[in-house]
C-alpha cells in the first residue's frame, strides 16, 4: 500500500506557500495571469475533492449498517459516517453527504475498471470519466445525476448516457446553476411523458419549518416547489425590484414608491422579509378564508396593567420567549384591539363558570396566557399544541372554569388520564402528583414569560415541609 504521508505532507506546504503567494500575485497580476491562476487553484482543488470523495466512500463502507456497533463510525461515537466526514473535515452536512455520494461512484467506476460488476448508475460513466480526470466537480456531477434521472420506459440507458456526455463537456464552460437546470431541460426534453410525475414529486418535496433560536430570533428553513417559488418569488421581486435595478416607474406614485425604497434603510433581506410577513398578516385578516375558516389568526399581545400604564417594562407576543417594547405593544393594541385578560396579584384568572363540558374560546385564550404552553415541568410544547385538563373532572363535579383548566399536550395529558399522575390545585398553585413509587408532588410554573413578569417575586414554592405540603395537597386534590 503507498505511504501517502510524504505526498500529503508536500501538498500542506505547496498549499500554504500558494495561500501566502495568492495576495500579492493576484494584485499586481495582469487580466489574463488572474484569471490562469484561478482556473489552476480550481483544477487542483477538484482533484483533491475527488480524494477527499474516495477517503469518504471508504469511511461509509467502514461504517456500513450491518456492521452496527463495529463500523468506524459507531466505533468513534458518531452515528452516520457523514457524520464522521463532516466532524473530520469541518464542512456542512450537505458537502459531507455529497463527498460520500461522489466516493462511492467513482470507487464503483474504479471497482468496473478493474474488472469487477457493472456500474450502478452507467448512464453517468461519461461524467465520472472526466471526474476522475478533475475535468467536472462534484457539484457538477450531482447536478447532472440530479436533473438527469434514471432511465425509465419512456427514456432508455443509451439516450440518458448520451445526455450525460453532452452534459459533462457542457460543464466545464458554464455555472453549476446553468448546468443544473439544462440537465432538467434535457430530461423533461427526452422523457415528455413524465413531466407530470417529475412536477408531483418536486411537490411532495415542499416543506417550511420554523425553528425558535436560543436568542429569541427565530430561523425559517423551506424548500419551494416550482409553482409555489413562482407564487413568493414574483410577489418578492415586485416589491424590491427598485433595489435590483427594476424597470423604470413613469407614474408619479410608483416613482415615489420606488424612490422611498432605494433610500429605506433595510436591506434588500429585511425589505424581503417585512414584505412576507405583511403578505401573511393580509391574509389572516379576511375572515372565513379556506385554511383559516372562520378564525381569524390573531397575535396575541401580553402586557401587564402596570407595564401599560407607566409605558415602561416589557410585554410579549403569544408563543414567543423575547420581550418586546411597549412602543410594539401599543402599536398591536392600536392596529388590531386586543382583549384585556385580568389578573389578580396572585396570578388568578377570571373564573367563566361551569357552565358547558368543554372550555370555550375566550376560557382557553385566558388559560393559554396564564399558563404559556403545557403546564408539565421541562415540556416545551407551546399552547397551540396544548388542549385543556379538567383538574377535577366534569362528571365528578368539576367545574368547567378558567381556575380549575390547565394546559397539558397530549402526552401529559395521556399521562395524567392513563398512568396515575395527578394536578391539584393549592391556594393559587398548582401541582403534579405522581404515583407514590415514582417521586415527590412537584410545583409546577408558568411557561409564560409575561406571567412570570408579572407575578415577579410572588411566583414563590411554598415554605412547606414534605408532610405539611403533603397533607396540604391531599386537602386540595379533594376541591
Amino acid at each position: 500500500m503507498p505511504d501517502l504521508s510524504p505526498a500529503l505532507a508536500s501538498l500542506a506546504d505547496a498549499a500554504s506557500a500558494i495561500a501566502r503567494a495568492a495576495s500579492g500575485a493576484a494584485a499586481t497580476a495582469s487580466d489574463d495571469s488572474l484569471l490562469a491562476f484561478q482556473r489552476q487553484v480550481a483544477a487542483s482543488a477538484r482533484l483533491l475533492e475527488q480524494a477527499a470523495a474516495t477517503f469518504a466512500a471508504e469511511i461509509a463502507f467502514r461504517s456500513r449498517r450491518e456492521l452496527g456497533y463495529d463500523g468506524l463510525a459507531q466505533r468513534r461515537g458518531v452515528r452516520t459516517p457523514e457524520a464522521l466526514v463532516q466532524q473530520v473535515t469541518g464542512a456542512s452536512s450537505q458537502s459531507a453527504r455529497r463527498l460520500v455520494r461522489v466516493g462511492t461512484l467513482v470507487a464503483d467506476l474504479t471497482a468496473h475498471d478493474a474488472g469487477g460488476s457493472a456500474l450502478a448508475e452507467p448512464w453517468l460513466e461519461p461524467v465520472l470519466r472526466r471526474v476522475t480526470a478533475g475535468e467536472v466537480s462534484a457539484e457538477a456531477l450531482e447536478a447532472i445525476r440530479s436533473g438527469l434521472g434514471a432511465p425509465n420506459d419512456s427514456i432508455g440507458l443509451d439516450a440518458l448516457t448520451e445526455a450525460a456526455r453532452s452534459l459533462a463537456h457542457e460543464a466545464t464552460a458554464v455555472s453549476l446553476e446553468t448546468l443544473a437546470a439544462h440537465a432538467r431541460e434535457l430530461r423533461d426534453q427526452l422523457d415528455v411523458a413524465s413531466v407530470a410525475e417529475r412536477e408531483q414529486q418536486r411537490r411532495a418535496a415542499r416543506s417550511l419549518r420554523l425553528f425558535p433560536q436560543l436568542d429569541g430570533m427565530t430561523r425559517m428553513v423551506g424548500l419551494l416547489d416550482p409553482e409555489s417559488a413562482a407564487v413568493i418569488t414574483s410577489a418578492i421581486d415586485a416589491v424590491t425590484s427598485p433595489r435590483r435595478g427594476g424597470p423604470r416607474f413613469v407614474d408619479p406614485e410608483e416613482a415615489a414608491r420606488a424612490a422611498a425604497l432605494v433610500d429605506d434603510s433595510r436591506t434588500t433581506e429585511q425589505v424581503a422579509l417585512d414584505a412576507l410577513v405583511e403578505f401573511v398578516d393580509v391574509a389572516a385578516r379576511t375572515r372565513g378564508s379556506k385554511l383559516l375558516g372562520v378564525r381569524r389568526a390573531d397575535v396575541r399581545v401580553i402586557v401587564t396593567q402596570h407595564d401599560l400604564d407607566r409605558r415602561t417594562g416589557a410585554g410579549f407576543l403569544d408563543g414567543q420567549t423575547a420581550a418586546v417594547s411597549i412602543d410594539t405593544v401599543e402599536r398591536h393594541a392600536c392596529d388590531g384591539g386586543y382583549l384585556p385578560i385580568l389578573f389578580d396579584r396572585d396570578g388568578t384568572a377570571l373564573n367563566l363558570g361551569r357552565t358547558q363540558r368543554l372550555h370555550d374560546a375566550r376560557q382557553r385564550v385566558v388559560i393559554a396566557t396564564r399558563d404559556g404552553g403545557c403546564i408539565a415541568a421541562d415540556c416545551d410544547r407551546p399552547a397551540s399544541w396544548c388542549e385543556v385538563h379538567h383538574i377535577v373532572e366534569f362528571g365528578k363535579g368539576g367545574e368547567t372554569s378558567v381556575d380549575d383548566g390547565v394546559l397539558l399536550c397530549r402526552h401529559h395529558h395521556m399521562l395524567v388520564h392513563n398512568n396515575g399522575w395527578r394536578i391539584t390545585r393549592l391556594d393559587h398553585d398548582y401541582w403534579m402528583i405522581p404515583p407514590p413509587d415514582i417521586g415527590e408532588p412537584m410545583i409546577l410554573r408558568t411557561k409564560s414569560p409575561a406571567m412570570r413578569r408579572m407575578l415577579g417575586v410572588q411566583q414563590r414554592e411554598p415554605a412547606l415541609g414534605v408532610q405539611q405540603r403533603q397533607s396540604a395537597l391531599a386537602v386540595g386534590g379533594r376541591r
